[in-house]
């Protein structure tokens, strides 16, 4: 049975790595940057060297195969893949590791001659880490895009997704002919870093995903009244950054309480107008995210907290107006790649447990239209979205690895 080789797969780590490297160490690399352009047009290049086909489809996907020239019913492939942008001050194996660890796969498998059935294909999807749109890329993949929102899609600092995309090369409006052929993907699997604690703490070298939660991102905006700062007696005021804060504490204390268990919440953008020490805050806006790996949950709790905003404008004086900005579905992984994934471990020797993704995929997109899964290998310290994100080489030799043989048993 071939094996990966760690020392080409690291050296194309760091290799992608200095895309947009931070002093110190970390990488800020969003999608349609320079940086990431110039990622892609390195990746490619490696594809390339490896023996691969490559294609870049209209969403910026970037594809490398074996077999075979584009994605076709008449031979359904077996894909692999992640995405090479980042958060800003993220780390190098965010995504960087599902696309790279999949290109040597594929390169083993061409060196070697492994015998596979189906097609190969690794993907790089474009725009993962929701800039201007979550799961952007493999959304367009899936014919899960809502067409009629690309030209208002925009980034929290109000950058349009479609002035992005003309910037490097790209025309917004056909990224809906990205859509893959119906019957064209046989079968999907991720390999990830798990950003979270729990292989680490439980000394278990590889995670097998059972299902991936839901991301529900809203823009709650809090309008009041701009006064002075100074003149105006407290009693008379109508602050909107006041009434942000009070959602935000009381979303938070909602979510815990009435979720799931499971659920989390975070608020990570927080603006107010005009923005001066002097002026009363007559605008605060704040973008509110919530996460549970059940749909109805999910869908209950943002339900309830766009209530609870209106609530705390009533109760202040203000007018609240929720903006939905994106909707992720929570995804079952496919009992067949489960099982693949699980066989793959075993062969290997290394023990494996079942665990939910507390973070929101690709993979989840792909569940739609295939069978699809994915493998997690511990995090150390479970750091993730930031600069010190981190996990052993030995880490990411076993979990090409299990990758590897899950490849090879889904296309025989």
């Amino acid at each position: 049975m071939p094996t990966v080789s760690l020392s080409r797969l690291q050296g194309r780590i760091t290799g992608l790595a200095r895309f947009g490297a931070l002093p110190g160490g970390g990488v800020t690399r969003p999608c349609w940057s320079p940086p990431h352009e110039e990622a892609r047009a390195w990746l490619l290049a490696e594809m390339k060297a490896a023996g691969l086909t490559t294609w870049v489809d209209p969403a910026g996907n970037v594809f490398g195969a074996t077999g075979v020239e584009a994605l076709s019913a008449a031979a359904p492939a077996v894909l692999t893949g992640s995405h090479i942008d980042t958060v800003p001050e993220g780390g190098i194996l965010d995504g960087a590791l599902g696309v790279l660890a999949g290109l040597e796969c594929l390169h083993v498998v061409t060196g070697t001659r492994a015998a596979h059935r189906r097609p190969l294909v690794v993907a790089a999807w474009s725009d993962e880490e929701g800039r201007y749109g979550s799961l952007f890329g493999s959304r367009a993949f899936c014919g899960a895009l809502d067409v009629p929102r690309i030209p208002e899609m925009a980034s929290v600092d109000g950058e349009r997704l479609v002035d992005a995309m003309a910037r490097a090369g790209f025309d917004a409006a056909r990224a809906p002919e990205a859509r893959a052929p119906a019957g064209a993907v046989d079968a999907y699997v991720e390999l990830h870093i798990e950003q979270g604690p729990r292989l680490e703490e439980a000394g278990v070298p590889i995670g097998v995903v059972d299902a991936i939660v839901g991301v529900r991102r809203s823009r709650m905006v809090f309008h009041g009244q701009a006064d002075h700062a100074g003149t105006t007696p407290m009693e008379r005021r109508r602050d909107a950054f006041l009434g942000a804060a009070e959602y935000a504490l009381r979303a938070r204390e909602h979510v815990v309480t009435r979720g799931s268990g499971r659920s989390v919440t975070n608020v990570g953008v927080v603006r107010v107008h005009p923005g001066a020490s002097n002026i009363v805050p007559g605008r605060a806006e704040l973008v509110h995210e919530m996460r549970d790996p059940d749909p109805a949950v999910l869908e209950r709790l943002a339900l309830e907290c766009e209530e609870l905003a209106e609530r705390v404008a009533r109760e202040r004086g203000l007018r609240a107006e929720v903006r939905r900005l994106s909707v992720t579905v929570p995804a079952p992984c496919s009992p067949r790649v489960q099982a693949a994934v699980a066989g793959a471990a075993e062969s290997l020797g290394l023990a494996w447990q079942r665990l939910y993704s507390a973070a929101g995929h690709d993979a989840q997109n792909l569940a739609a239209i295939t069978d699809a899964g994915m493998i997690f290998i511990p995090s150390k310290g479970g750091r993730s979205h930031r600069t010190d994100e981190a996990s052993d080489w030995e880490a990411i030799e076993r979990g090409a690895n299990v990758l590897l043989r899950s490849l090879l048993a889904l296309a025989a």
